[in-house]
């Protein structure tokens, strides 16, 4: 499931702490080499580091906690006087940012002799994002991504025939977009949360990009997409559209099953040779497609692998689920949540009337004591997985507490993610969901309920790849210059048709601004993250499968209780991102590259059973690109 970690709520409070992305040692921005030039009698010694840091490591935990308290604040209670707090404290953040990156740039003449630990943490303090800005620009930033924030959690969409009748995105259009099937009703709220929100946010989008590109330029990048990039290395354009055409394959006989089931359901409006229309999936986006399983479960007869009703039944609440999530991580011997989780965390919309931003999202407050969730929780089987995705977060913090502040982060952007994904996948299998009371009927070598459980788990993997992927490509691009916010909506429909095989079920047009209605888009979050964590987890999966000796497929792999596998993951999550992300990757799977391998080999019997299925049905696998009727933005 999808989530914000610490690192990314700093950028939603415009400000980047620490440094606006992991950056390995040994890849220091062109900008900053030509420092390494300078004698050695301008050099400062180790002693001056090793003091400088220890000071920094002091006053970064205070300046830090009151930046993200605020910023937690505010998200929990959108008033005025919230947001000019947290301002004031981002503000103040960025002014310990530049004092202590013009510090930490004093050694630049010594970093090649330092050892590497010193070098990382002075590399990471330096580069500062958008922080290097001058303070009236700072609060610019704050202003605009605050505001489109705020339009994103408060506006709201009126029924044409009732103008009275407005509702906001949580809960009623969330509702509406995962439980209707009235295809009008599906349109009427898909493009009605893009006019309340998107069209209002396009030129504060425009002043956002400017002002991205601005803070990563001063830290010596191309542009913000390249600086969003440099932590996964100079090929990551190549690799992940190596992954993708691996994975294009069973992406596309997922498609066109799926496509298939929603022409039973809405008739001719689904062409089955064609592409899919984005207001169908289950979701506002169409990012994920589980919310749409009950339409397209291939052994409807068998026990239903999604558990909410039984949750629902058995009388679950937030607590519960946070609560078992918990116990799974115990179960591994990994760390419990402290009390002062439970006492600080909000895991419900409050019904005082304050508007909140619901988005699930995961805190660490740098102080050792105070780590935290707020989430919007409802009682189903996707926020069942999401309890045990943000408990991996928290996980995570903990583990690492005890580095340096500059090493209290995933070893890259995708880690984070992808520890809560590799537990989301365990907690989900009919074996676990029936070890936990959830589930019934399972048999040895049930081959229906494989496949039923395969398809849903392709929904919320296989299928948001290609999404995934035309999103960060559409942005790289924006970012660089290829086209600006006033002529960029043709190419971001393009990109979904091409990658995803998606379009729009109404016309767009230049005066649409879809991608404004993104919240990882105008809250500054990198998506390639979601693409890469989503590989990731795969061969973490895998990795912590052999360590609990898992016999048979992949996909019935349980890792619960298993303290060999939670062994393998703390040592790896309590590296923090002290050393490059490769090597923490080595630790838990023995590779240190991205592979679709993994990924593959889970997935091969839902493969298999497609191409079957999809052959006998006669489907076109893939979609033909002049299909479409809304062909032209």
């Amino acid at each position: 499931m999808d989530s914000y970690t610490l690192r990314t709520l700093f950028l939603f409070a415009s400000v980047v702490l620490i440094v606006d992305h992991a950056l390995s040692a040994d890849t220091v921005p062109d900008s900053r080499r030509h420092l390494d030039k300078r004698s050695s009698s301008d050099r400062k010694t180790l002693n001056d580091a090793r003091s400088f840091l220890a000071d920094y490591n002091e006053q970064a935990v205070k300046v830090f906690f009151n930046q993200v308290e605020a910023t937690f604040t505010y998200l929990l209670n959108l008033t005025d006087e919230n947001q000019a707090r947290n301002s004031e404290e981002s503000l103040k953040a960025a002014s310990f940012d530049k004092k202590s990156a013009a510090a930490a740039r004093e050694f630049d003449g010594a970093l090649s002799t330092f050892p590497d630990d010193v070098t990382r943490q002075l590399t990471f303090i330096s580069q500062i994002g958008i922080s290097a800005l001058d303070n009236q620009t700072v609060a610019e930033f704050n202003r605009l991504t605050s505001e489109m924030s705020e339009t994103y959690s408060t506006a709201t969409v009126c029924r044409p025939e009732q103008p009275w009748n407005c509702v906001t995105l949580d809960p009623d259009l969330s509702e509406i977009m995962a439980s209707s099937t009235d295809w009008d009703e599906l349109v009427w709220a898909w493009k009605g949360f893009r006019d309340a929100v998107g069209v209002p946010n396009k030129p504060l989008y425009a002043k956002y990009v400017d002002i991205a590109n601005q803070g990563a330029r001063e830290n010596g990048y191309e542009d913000m997409g390249h600086s969003w990039r440099s932590e996964y290395g100079d090929d990551v354009k190549e690799k992940v559209q190596e992954i993708y055409e691996a994975i294009l394959p069973l992406y596309k006989q997922l498609h066109a099953y799926v496509r298939r089931k929603l022409h039973n359901v809405y008739g001719d409006r689904i062409d089955v040779k064609g592409y899919l229309p984005a207001h169908v999936f289950g979701e506002m986006w169409g990012r994920f497609w589980d919310n749409i399983y009950n339409l397209v479960v291939p052994y409807p007869d068998r026990p239903n692998i999604d558990v909410t009703d039984t949750m629902n039944q058995q009388g679950y609440n937030a607590t519960t689920l946070f609560e078992m999530a918990n116990e799974f991580y115990v179960s591994m011997g990994l760390l419990p949540v402290r009390d002062e989780f439970w006492e600080n965390s909000m895991f419900v919309k409050p019904d005082d009337g304050r508007d909140v931003v619901c988005h699930p999202s995961a805190w660490d407050l740098f102080d050792n004591n105070d780590v935290r969730i707020s989430i919007c929780t409802e009682i189903t089987m996707r926020y069942f997985l999401i309890a045990h995705h943000e408990l991996g977060h928290i996980q995570y913090f903990m583990q690492y507490e005890d580095q340096p502040v500059a090493f209290r982060d995933g070893a890259n952007g995708a880690f984070h993610e992808a520890i809560g994904e590799v537990m989301s996948l365990s907690v989900a299998t009919p074996k676990h969901l029936q070890e936990v009371g959830l589930f019934e009927g399972l048999e040895e070598g049930d081959f229906e309920t494989d496949i039923n459980f395969l398809l849903k788990t392709s929904l919320t993997t296989i299928a948001t790849l290609p999404f995934s992927l035309g999103l960060s490509r559409w942005r790289w691009d924006l970012m660089s210059g290829v086209y600006d916010v006033n002529n960029s909506m043709a190419r971001w429909w393009q990109l979904k048709r091409d990658l995803v095989g998606v379009e729009p079920p109404v016309p767009r047009s230049e005066n649409d601004f879809d991608p404004g209605a993104m919240d990882h888009f105008i809250t500054h979050y990198p998506f390639i993250g979601y693409y890469i964590r989503t590989i990731l987890q795969f061969q973490f999966y895998k990795a912590m499968c052999d360590a609990a000796n898992h016999e048979g497929p992949l996909h019935r792999c349980d890792f619960y209780q298993s303290r060999e596998a939670g062994t393998l993951l703390g040592d790896m999550m309590s590296m923090g991102r002290s050393r490059p992300w490769q090597e923490a990757m080595e630790v838990i799977t023995g590779q240190r590259e991205m592979s679709a391998d993994a990924i593959l080999e889970y997935f091969q019997p839902l493969m298999e059973w497609l191409e079957r299925t999809n052959a006998e049905n006669g489907e076109q696998i893939g979609w033909d690109s002049h299909s479409g009727k809304q062909a032209e933005v």
